[in-house]
């Protein structure tokens, strides 16, 4: 009974280590992968840079409506007592 458990254990860790082998060698090589594609884009982006929009266009306000201008001369006046 004892030497089946050993066994059993002695198997259990071998496959824990060849699994957690391949999964740690999967990521190293998705790691390695994604640089090199990081690596391949920017030289891309030298010859074929991206447009980008210029987007400035500003808001001005022309007129004030006569409401919101009372509003403000009220709460000017209160607030100066």
């Amino acid at each position: 009974m004892n030497g089946d458990f050993i066994q059993l254990l002695d198997t259990g860790m071998v496959l824990l280590g060849i699994g957690m082998g391949f999964v740690f060698a999967f990521l190293v090589i998705m790691v390695w992968t994604m640089n090199g594609m990081s690596a391949c884009v920017r030289i891309l982006n030298k010859f074929y840079p991206e447009e980008i929009e210029n987007l400035d266009k500003k808001v001005k306000r022309t007129n004030v409506s006569d409401d919101e201008a009372i509003a403000v001369a009220i709460a000017v006046a209160k607030a100066r007592g």
